[in-house]
């Protein structure tokens, strides 16, 4: 091995070793929330979903870059958010703020003197006033009703200078509350593909029913009567998690899903011994071809249900969707859930 060789291995184990204890210092940051997430963060929650106004968010340098993402990820996840420079609030943006706002101040040290000196006014317009702050004893801390600790032991920068860690911290409590506000406010599928008319699932969400679904004589099913153990060989064969049950005439007449049989197994000493009938859910719920995506997603999500027949106004079989065909695999749950 040349020497040269020998100083490119060198350099890349240390480059390694490095991005993994930044990744380490940020990881155990974050995790520092979870220990000392408290009350407050409740009150701040209950405090939004109280107010008539919108999420005012305010800061200076990398926090307000932090700031603008937690605005972006409120406001398409249901929760009304703008961001506020502090410089230029104070030269008259500070217009767009009314007392029905919830106005929060994000410093690392809380003695950033353009928001300090910004929070007084907009306690003055009669804002309440939050702050995600490492500094618990600072100037910030003493004008907001509600401190949210986003402080970490220390910065992955070597010199404990740039805003690494901290800044890290600060994001993940953003994204923790913008996600449970959206929980409160039942935020769902349908409610996305409003806000997100452009991107990829909100696409999938505007298209027929007919154009995602699987076509009937891909369908795996079985005639009603059917042999269990022939229904089980059947379902595991089609992949899909579920098999249909049609009558004599072409008619849909239950579904049997990998749930039910779990269920029958677990509750039956002599499960083979069931019926079919006895296994499936009779009358399951369908939707129609021309039948928009997002209602079929709100039906999923509604039933927490992950496949949908679906048929003609006659109840004949014209396909199945699941909910992998509209969300992709592993993209998306239900409001936080497995679907």
């Amino acid at each position: 091995m040349t020497a040269s060789a020998k100083v490119n291995i060198t350099h890349h184990s240390g480059s390694l070793a490095e991005a993994r204890s930044v990744l380490a210092i940020e990881a155990q940051g974050i995790m520092g929330l979870v220990e000392r997430l408290d009350a407050n963060f409740a009150k701040l929650v209950d405090l939004i979903m109280g107010s008539g106004g919108r999420v005012i968010v305010g800061g200076v340098g990398k926090s307000g870059l932090i700031g603008r993402k937690i605005v972006a990820t409120l406001n398409s996840t249901g929760t009304r958010a703008l961001f506020l420079h502090p410089v230029e609030a104070m030269h008259g943006d500070l217009g767009m703020v009314s007392a029905d706002d919830i106005f929060i101040a994000l410093s690392n040290s809380g003695e950033t003197e353009e928001i300090n000196l910004l929070l007084p006014s907009v306690r003055a317009i009669g804002c309440r006033v939050a702050a995600f702050t490492g500094g618990r004893k600072s100037t910030l801390a003493s004008h907001c009703d509600l401190i949210i600790d986003t402080g970490v032991a220390k910065e992955a920068c070597p010199m404990g200078l740039a805003p690494t860690a901290s800044s890290t911290a600060m994001l993940a409590m953003g994204d923790a509350l913008a996600v449970v506000l959206m929980n409160r406010k039942e935020f769902n599928s349908t409610d996305f593909k409003r806000f997100h008319p452009a991107g990829a699932l909100g696409q999938r969400l505007a298209a027929r029913v007919a154009e995602l679904m699987l076509p009937a004589e891909l369908v795996p099913w079985v005639r009603s009567g059917a042999d269990l153990r022939q229904a089980i060989t059947i379902l595991d064969r089609g992949g899909l998690g579920a098999l249909l049950v049609m009558n004599a005439d072409g008619r849909l007449a239950g579904i049997v899903t990998d749930g039910d049989l779990r269920r029958c197994f677990a509750r039956l000493e002599a499960p083979f011994q069931a019926t079919l009938e006895n296994v499936m859910t009779p009358n399951p719920k369908t939707l129609f071809p021309e039948s928009a995506v997002y209602d079929a997603l709100n039906l999923m999500e509604t039933h927490q249900i992950t496949v949908l027949p679906i048929v003609d106004r006659d109840n004949q079989l014209r396909g199945i969707l699941h909910l992998h065909d509209i969300l992709g695999k592993g993209e998306f749950k239900f409001n936080g859930k497995n679907g």
